[in-house]
């Protein structure tokens, strides 16, 4: 059965030794961020926080998926799922999008603050980062809202910063689903947009509002593609939006047109607090509804690997994987997003039947949704796993031609929090695109073309089938 609430995933999180339940007291002021930071840095479990200081009986789940092993567990997988596995099983749901159903009721209506009863401070919200603009409600939640023409609903994982009890703050940039939907029709015609922010969603809406999904295209069919069964959605309180029943928090309001108020910095995915403070976007919070006793949820970015980055590995990897295939490239697998590159790298292995197949790929990753967020590819030929670092990175220092092989293409569409974009870049979002060809060329003789010398390559396979049946014997556990 799928999981219907983020509780029920703790639970598989608890028999999978896959959450830390902590009992002593901690404070919302950096200590939980510092412990959420060393966990992902750890690779540890989940970290389950029971006793938060100045919140009686709140409860916090840090970095709900940022291990792959519990995307599987999520997916009703077995922990153990090989990332191109889980991948391909997450692309095969995908196809087979599930309508939700509409419920008339739901735990997240369990207590209702409307109005002047309204304060966001009563939330346990963490301060995440020393060197933070200020305390982050979003940092593992979605934003809902919807297209006044055509009635598209998007789900997006974007930050939140509160100002205040009842304003949050948070980038809206240019080219992802929901701010376009901001820009483009709300503050063009000078009218507020409603929105809605969801907190504790079920693990697989929450993976499927952070990864790369079709325009016009409502992430909660895919989430309930996903599942396997339809998301059961209630309505807002104050706004005409639709939010999961079965969420810990909801927070609902509008963003008035043109209206700015200064944000950040933050401590990014990208590892730095790069994006500076800067005017944002500002979210008026009308009603706050949630479970009698909520669980806040909190992902920790930073360097990898953290939620973000296996999102990232998981969704942009099956989103750049079908547009290649769709158009007929002939790739291995995957095409990979290594997490331990917050989503800015790409790894794809092909055939090369034809002269220049390596910029062909690089260029429709950069056409997609996605392609924004990821500036560098990497295509290798296809005696390379692009999920296996030690032969990804041998064949860029062995097939990469340093002049040759490395194509830059500048003054593309970026966004902020690149640390290396100097000033100008970073004010006007502009980027670059880097793709580095580790395919043997074409047009080169095969004597020419040196063997690789590995395990897999260089022995005869009677050798091998030997050497493989009696590791054991040899004395090696592994």
């Amino acid at each position: 059965m799928p999981l219907k609430d983020i509780r029920e995933f703790i639970e598989v999180l608890e028999a999978n030794q896959e959450l830390q339940t902590i009992d002593q007291e901690v404070d919302w002021n950096l200590e939980i961020g510092a412990i959420t930071r060393r966990c992902c840095e750890l690779s540890g479990p989940a970290p389950l926080f029971t006793r938060i200081k100045d919140y009686p009986g709140g409860r916090i789940l840090g970095n709900p998926l940022a291990k792959l092993s519990r995307v599987a567990l999520a997916l009703e997988m077995d922990a153990d799922t090989h990332p191109v596995d889980i991948i391909k099983e997450y692309m095969r749901r995908r196809e087979r999008p599930v309508k939700p159903v509409l419920v008339s009721d739901g735990p997240c209506k369990e207590v209702k603050h409307v109005g002047s009863g309204v304060n966001l401070l009563d939330l346990p919200v963490p301060f995440v980062h020393q060197g933070d603009g200020g305390r982050y409600l979003g940092t593992w939640s979605f934003v809902v809202n919807k297209d006044p023409d055509s009635g598209w609903v998007n789900w997006g994982m974007y930050r939140q910063m509160v100002h205040d009890e009842t304003t949050l703050g948070g980038p809206l940039i240019p080219g992802q689903h929901g701010p376009s939907i901001y820009y483009q029709k709300y503050q063009a015609r000078n009218k507020p947009m409603e929105f809605a922010t969801v907190i504790g969603p079920d693990p697989v809406s929450a993976l499927v509002s952070a990864s790369p999904v079709g325009f016009g295209v409502n992430e909660v069919d895919i989430a309930g593609a996903l599942r396997k069964e339809p998301v059961e959605l209630v309505k807002c309180e104050t706004v005409d939006l639709y939010v999961p029943a079965h969420a810990e928090i909801i927070i609902e309001g509008i963003v008035m047109p043109n209206e700015r108020k200064e944000e950040g910095p933050f401590g990014e995915g990208t590892g730095y607090s790069a994006g500076g403070r800067v005017p944002a976007p500002v979210y008026h919070v009308q009603a706050v509804t949630h479970r009698k006793d909520p669980i806040f949820t909190m992902s920790n970015m930073g360097t990898p690997v953290h939620d973000w980055d296996i999102v990232a590995a998981v969704g942009f990897s099956a989103d750049y994987t079908r547009e290649l295939k769709q158009k007929g490239f002939p790739i291995r697998d995957v095409a990979y997003v290594i997490p331990q590159c917050s989503a800015n790298l790409v790894v794809v292995s092909t055939e090369t039947p034809y002269y220049g197949i390596a910029k062909r790929i690089a260029s429709t990753i950069w056409s997609t949704i996605g392609g924004i967020v990821t500036p560098w590819v990497i295509v290798c030929n296809d005696d390379v796993d692009p999920t296996n670092l030690n032969q990804v990175m041998h064949a860029v220092v062995t097939k990469c031609h340093p002049v040759k092989g490395i194509t830059v293409t500048p003054n593309v569409p970026g966004h902020a929090y690149l640390p290396y974009l100097d000033p100008h870049e970073r004010l006007y979002k502009q980027g670059h695109w880097c793709l580095f060809d580790c395919t043997w060329p074409i047009d080169w003789p095969r004597e020419h073309i040196p063997p690789r010398s590995s395990f897999d390559d260089i022995y005869p396979e009677e050798i091998k089938a030997k050497v493989l049946a009696n590791w054991s014997k040899y004395g090696f556990v592994k």
